[in-house]
């Protein structure tokens, strides 16, 4: 974490990760090669805010992770407005291919915010990649995203459905990666998905605030996993 990182705005926001929180928690880590897979979550978009880190959660990840095993490599594969085939089409073979010891797959968002919305395609999609990651030996983290139904963009007739479904994704993402030995972090439902202030001027995706919580929810999720801690 950085020099003068105390003194931040980020540092005193309740839901951030506080001073030498994450070193604690990650201290000794394993891990040496660390992937991301997903769509416009995993790559990075978002707005900075002053008072915050100005990096998006997956290389804020790297960066507290790195702070442990500075040897650690990093490939970042999101591309934004991929579905979840896509992302299985365009990235797997990629990522298998970096030999990563740890992954992290965000997909599925942009499948459930329409009406097309497969779930057990979406499913289908991410548990190939789950199993694929896993026997390749890779610790595999997934995701369950802020339900973006609350983000200003979306007029009221559709933010129920949207939000049906978006919740329906992180249920479903959570089963399978009990299922399948996965880490899950669990963002949907958080309290700042709710807050206008938390989104980008697009009024769809998350600010660097919104990257900063979720960063601190998944330093604290592999904390756990590691035998640290005691929030999941």
């Amino acid at each position: 974490m950085a020099d003068g990182y105390a003194t931040t705005l980020e540092a005193a926001d309740p839901y951030c990760l506080r001073p030498g929180e994450a070193a604690a928690l990650l201290a000794g880590h394993p891990w040496k090669r660390f992937v991301v897979l997903g769509d416009s979550v995993a790559s990075g978009v978002g707005d900075p805010v002053p008072g915050y880190v100005e990096q998006a959660w997956c290389d804020r990840i790297r960066s507290e992770l790195a702070e442990q095993q500075p040897d650690l490599c990093y490939l970042n594969l999101g591309v934004r407005e991929l579905r979840a085939a896509e992302i299985r089409a365009q990235q797997l073979d990629r990522a298998l291919r970096f030999a990563p010891d740890l992954a992290l797959i965000s997909a599925g968002g942009n499948d459930a915010m329409r009406r097309s919305y497969q779930p057990d395609a979406v499913d289908e999609e991410l548990a190939a990649m789950i199993i694929l990651l896993r026997a390749a030996g890779a610790d595999v983290i997934t995701v369950g995203m802020f339900d973006v139904s609350f983000a200003p963009s979306f007029p009221e007739p559709v933010k129920q459905q949207v939000g049906e479904r978006m919740r329906m994704l992180s249920t479903r993402t959570a089963a399978l990666a009990r299922r399948l030995g996965a880490i899950h972090v669990n963002c949907t439902g958080h309290p700042a998905e709710r807050d206008p202030a938390s989104y980008s001027a697009d009024g769809v995706h998350g600010n660097l605030r919104s990257h900063s919580i979720c960063a601190a929810l998944t330093v604290r999720r592999l904390g756990l996993h590691l035998g640290r801690g005691d929030t999941a």
